[in-house]
């Protein structure tokens, strides 16, 4: 899930500057859609690592072990004792080695600006729910900054459309506030009990009118970047058929029932399949 999280926003923008400049060859397209997926891969793997570290044993930020404490996830490696916490960060290190070197090798540098730029969120989203209910605004931008990277990755022109990137951006960063809210309803209850703040309680009752309302931003400015960048009927038919079935399984959805929260959350990378579909018109 995580990796479809992240790649898929880093797909959409390949095949953005694919479709805007078609002087690329579509082979290229694919094979730097491939090396996203392994890299994105890599990149949540590093994110969960420092997430259940944190998570587990930051003295400066709580004496709780969190994830311990909930639910769903106190059987994870690090609550269950499974692993010890200097091998978690021996873990932690050495993918942050592979990561730059990585970044280094393949990416041009102005993805590795916008990298760079995104990583300190890697340790400031998992400490968000200590201190704010608004930790899928920090894990939206980290998530969604693919969006400049994968057309930076391509482009072969030395112009950066911001004005078509942008929209594309904010509206990803509605989509993630829209899933992980519903996400997080899954531990709401938990949540309450040890004192951490999310969005799902912040919202409460009102989740499902205010992520409606994030999701048709999302799809909105989806549009208005696709209208931008020339993309034709195809890419329409693909928003809008996503819309339907998220805001579908949206308004049916119980935020008082895990299971139908979980069952949200696993729709996500269908939605932005469909979306990708679209964009490759």
């Amino acid at each position: 899930m995580g990796c479809w999280t992240t790649w898929l926003p880093t797909s959409w923008a390949l095949a953005m500057v694919y479709h805007a400049q078609p002087q690329i060859p579509g082979s290229v397209a694919l094979i730097w859609g491939a090396k996203y997926l392994v890299l994105c891969s890599g990149i949540k793997s590093l994110i969960m690592a420092i997430d259940d570290i944190i998570d587990h044993d930051f003295r400066c930020f709580s004496l709780l072990d969190i994830d311990g404490l909930v639910i769903r996830t106190k059987n994870r490696a690090l609550p269950r004792g499974s692993i010890s916490l200097e091998r978690a960060w021996l873990f932690f290190g050495i993918q942050v080695a592979i990561g730059i070197y990585l970044a280094q090798s393949l990416l041009d540098p102005v993805s590795c600006r916008f990298a760079a730029a995104a990583a300190p969120l890697f340790i400031i989203y998992p400490t968000c729910k200590r201190w704010m209910y608004f930790a899928p605004i920090p894990l939206g931008l980290m998530f969604c900054v693919g969006v400049f990277m994968g057309w930076s990755t391509l482009n072969i022109t030395k112009h950066m459309p911001y004005e078509v990137l942008l929209p594309v951006y904010i509206g990803g960063c509605f989509w993630v506030w829209t899933y992980e809210t519903i996400y997080q309803h899954m531990d709401k209850a938990d949540d309450v009990k040890i004192g951490i703040k999310s969005a799902a309680l912040l919202c409460g009752k009102h989740t499902l009118p205010i992520c409606s309302a994030t999701a048709t931003a999302f799809f909105a400015l989806l549009v208005y970047g696709g209208y931008l960048n020339g993309h034709s009927i195809p890419f329409f038919v693909g928003v809008a058929l996503a819309a339907v079935l998220l805001m579908t399984k949206l308004l049916r959805t119980d935020i008082d029932e895990p299971e139908d929260c979980k069952e949200f959350f696993l729709q996500t990378p269908l939605i932005g399949q469909v979306v990708l579909a679209g964009f490759v018109d």
